[in-house]
């Protein structure tokens, strides 16, 4: 189900983090399992994007290398810092992006004749601000982090919903990548749980791409910004608990 919801949505963490919350794992340690864990949606779903991503060689270095700074600070965050205040601020900012999702359209017309095609100039400032922005919030918490980058890279070009979702998945994977890798040499993985439910979202991020292929572009973004806002919904429900 992560992997599933994770290439399709960017909601990985919708299914992933409170699993492992049930199954006892205390809070960080069921956060930086996470995070570890679903690297392997990262691979799932890059060898299941093969068509999307053909051509975007260069503009997925870039968003990338981007992504994987802010994922570093973001990871440095956790460890070094208490989490209580990113954590009351995250519902909003989850809501934030799925907002963007549902308004998409009208927005993407107001900044079309500014933005680059796809793959084929340098990200502006605001959008190196932005990705950065989300991959910090990926390394620091993650949940969601998908949705965030599917809002701002709809944004930044015009193209087919499936490829700007191959995109996004691989631009947060680059995030998770450097946060994971910080988390496994210093913070208290669960390496059981971590190899499960590596092993299960790789299997579910391999068909989301399928999925998206498949699914009309109007319904799936709506189903994808209705979800974003329920998680949004529950986790500010839980910060006031």
């Amino acid at each position: 189900g992560a992997g599933l919801a994770g290439s399709v949505a960017g909601l990985a963490s919708l299914f992933s983090y409170p699993a492992l919350l049930a199954v006892g794992l205390p809070p960080v340690a069921a956060n930086v399992t996470n995070t570890v864990a679903l690297f392997s949606n990262t691979v799932g779903t890059a060898a299941g994007s093969r068509a999307e991503l053909r051509g975007q060689g260069e503009r997925l270095v870039r968003l990338g290398g981007i992504a994987a700074l802010g994922g570093g600070v973001g990871a440095a965050l956790l460890l070094g810092t208490p989490s209580s205040a990113f954590e009351a601020v995250v519902p909003w900012l989850i809501a934030l992006g799925s907002v963007l999702i549902l308004v998409r359209g009208p927005l993407r017309r107001m900044v079309v004749s500014r933005a680059p095609e796809s793959g084929s100039a340098r990200p502006a400032l605001p959008l190196t601000c932005a990705v950065l922005l989300v991959g910090l919030y990926g390394g620091y918490f993650g949940a969601a982090a998908g949705v965030l980058m599917l809002a701002v890279l709809s944004l930044s070009a015009a193209e087919p919903l499936a490829v700007t979702n191959a995109v996004k998945n691989i631009a947060t994977g680059a995030a998770n990548l450097t946060a994971a890798v910080a988390y496994a040499v210093v913070a208290p993985v669960d390496w059981v749980a971590a190899v499960v439910l590596g092993l299960g979202a790789l299997l579910g991020s391999w068909v989301g791409p399928v999925v998206v292929r498949r699914l009309p572009e109007t319904p799936l973004r709506i189903a994808i910004a209705l979800a974003g806002l329920g998680l949004a919904g529950t986790l500010w429900y839980r910060a006031q608990t």
